[in-house]
């Protein structure tokens, strides 16, 4: 079973891959891990991304999804498939991975998106505070540590990233609308998309993954 997640920052991508992952055997893998393993490996396509990436500039797509199709060719262990999470970000990947994997192993069996609000995704993001030492997450709104601006763990100061306020988040949201959602409309066309409300509490989000993808 091979999937694609997608959502906009603070959907839950990462709460709930780690327990897709878990639950059906897959490898989870984001288009960070595949870079870092190309450049640390120094294979050509690694060596192709870091003559862009120390400049500064984006690794044009066709080495990205190069890169994408070798690493999923090439896993140690494939598991009962992949959950892939980070790509396609734009069509133009999108319809270049299909043609990569069409009739093999490793073309996209479900597309998981996950959907909330503007508005959720906001206190989501703006309220995310973090525990430096233990690395334990809150929100100020939603799970407020018992002493404001304290860890319960360990009982240090919480941080917040730089870019976890408003106006970093609706650059992201455009970005993620103008790129992504034309790769969600391109999939629901295939019929593997499985709208997930997540704007609900975990206990509710999760039988409704698992349902999806066992159906």
């Amino acid at each position: 079973m091979n999937i694609f997640i997608m959502g906009a920052p603070g959907s839950g991508k990462g709460t709930f891959s780690s327990r897709m992952k878990d639950e059906f055997n897959l490898n989870h893998i984001s288009t960070g891990d595949i870079f870092r393993a190309n450049i640390a490996n120094e294979t050509e396509l690694g060596k192709q991304a870091k003559a862009y990436t120390e400049k500064g500039l984006l690794v044009p797509d066709e080495i990205t999804n190069k890169m994408v199709a070798d690493y999923l060719k090439n896993l140690k262990d494939p598991k009962n498939g992949y959950l892939l999470d980070g790509y396609p970000r734009t069509l133009d990947q999108a319809l270049a991975f299909e043609q990569m994997t069409k009739g093999s192993d490793l073309a996209v069996d479900h597309v998981i998106v996950m959907d909330v609000p503007f508005d959720v995704l906001t206190k989501r993001i703006t309220g995310r505070r973090t525990c430096k030492k233990c690395g334990a997450i809150y929100n100020i709104y939603t799970t407020p540590p018992k002493q404001e601006g304290v860890c319960d763990v360990d009982g240090e100061p919480l941080s917040q990233r730089k870019d976890d306020n408003e106006e970093s988040l609706k650059t992201r949201l455009d970005e993620y609308a103008k790129n992504t959602e034309p790769v969600i409309a391109y999939y629901e066309k295939e019929g593997i998309v499985h709208h997930i409300d997540a704007n609900r509490d975990v206990n509710e989000i999760w039988p409704s993954i698992v349902e999806a993808l066992k159906n």
